[in-house]
């Protein structure tokens, strides 16, 4: 356990999957209730003091599973914002619980593996000053989660709701320690019934 607040951004509109992501089934071919959503609630439960999930319209639909999982629920106001809206919904909500590190991912993917997050939170323990996030990389492309500290939380929590955080991270490309993992799921990018049926013959 560690004081990280953990952060799963939920509020998109999924249009390209036609369902929503956060309640795909997972892991495969089981027969129990599991999805992407109470499976990366779970992995981030291990290692945050507290998991934040923000969702959108599909608030009714996702608000069972974080309760049931024991995660906290807070909604985006304006999810058609885009998904940066949703990322400073999350901070903001993590500052206001006393917290200044975050774990943050994406909803649309399997959580990585205990290894993984274990290596990242490692990693992020140990960082300098300078350093103000520590983001996983697979065959050489950035991924999630991102730990990020108080300097990156307040960089975002700066700029309009508009924005992208890619550029952002761009911006302070010195400040963040990339970490290469053997874990292809920091990478995964699930948006259409093809891109989660690969993964699916894949785990």
């Amino acid at each position: 356990m560690s004081d990280f607040c953990g952060v799963i951004l939920a509020a998109g509109e999924s249009s390209r999957m036609g369902r929503d992501k956060a309640l795909l089934p997972w892991p495969r071919g089981t027969s129990g209730s599991g999805t992407f959503l109470s499976a990366m609630i779970r992995a981030f439960s291990t290692y945050c003091d507290l998991v934040i999930v923000v969702v959108g319209e599909n608030e009714p639909m996702l608000a069972p599973i974080i309760y049931a999982e024991g995660a906290f629920l807070v909604s985006n106001p304006a999810p058609d914002r885009g998904q940066f809206s949703s990322l400073q919904t999350g901070l903001h909500d993590v500052l206001n619980r006393g917290r200044d590190s975050a774990m943050i991912t994406l909803v649309d993917r399997p959580p990585p593996g205990a290894d993984t997050l274990r290596t990242l939170i490692d990693t992020y323990s140990t960082r300098d000053h300078n350093t103000w996030a520590v983001i996983p990389e697979h065959a050489g492309k950035h991924g999630h989660p991102m730990l990020i500290g108080r300097e990156l939380i307040e960089a975002f929590l700066q700029h309009p709701a508009s924005s992208n955080a890619q550029e952002i991270l761009h911006a302070h490309a010195d400040r963040i320690d990339y970490v290469e993992v053997d874990d292809l799921r920091v990478t995964a990018n699930v948006d259409t019934p093809d891109d989660y049926a690969s993964l699916q013959s894949e785990s």
